[in-house]
């Protein structure tokens, strides 16, 4: 399966949000102690949206099209750009970024379902339930604007009587500049 790299360098991707009955979102540890970040993963040559999404979620956490509910998804393109260390220029086309449509998901069934050894190389190692904010603070850096959006998207189908508060670190968690990518909104008073 081909990547499906745009004409600007990024490449097409969905991303998911899983969402358990207390409001938490599932937080994948990368294999190997390489940080945390929600499941995600290029869409391949023919795929639809759904498509992709169903053969990412079973791929990173062994869960079925009956294991989930599709809550809400992005109405556009999220998009984030690597910083110039991870752009791998020895590739034809060269990726310089990502586009995501993401997805807010409801599990459906019990834990007991999450399997990580669907591929010879997992994603992740291991899990937990965080806050809804978390991720934003635990995603690598160049990533962080790109889950807000989609967090603050999402939520509002999340959460119809109003997003959960801004935790006390929200006011200290920057973008870095370098990434291009915008400020994270402002702290709820």
């Amino acid at each position: 399966m081909s990547d499906l790299i745009d004409r600007d360098g990024f490449r097409a991707n969905v991303g998911i949000i899983l969402m358990g009955d207390d409001g938490r979102l599932f937080l994948g540890g990368r294999t190997g102690g390489r940080g945390w970040q929600f499941p995600q993963g290029g869409m391949g040559d023919g795929e639809t949206l759904e498509q992709s999404l169903f053969r990412e979620l079973s791929e990173e956490i062994g869960l079925l099209a009956n294991d989930v509910q599709i809550v809400a998804r992005t109405r556009r393109w999220l998009r984030y750009r690597l910083p110039a260390r991870y752009v791998r220029r020895n590739v034809r086309p060269v990726c310089l970024g990502q586009k995501q449509r993401w997805f807010l998901l409801k599990l459906c069934c019990t834990t007991k379902s999450f399997r990580f050894d669907q591929t010879q190389q997992p994603e992740f190692d291991r899990w937990r339930w965080v806050d809804y904010w978390q991720p934003i603070r635990e995603v690598i850096y160049f990533k962080r604007a790109v889950y807000s959006r989609a967090l603050h998207e999402l939520g509002a189908a999340a959460f119809p009587s109003g997003l959960p508060p801004y935790p006390s670190w929200w006011h200290r968690r920057a973008v870095p500049a370098e990434t291009g990518a915008e400020q994270l909104p402002p702290a709820a008073p």
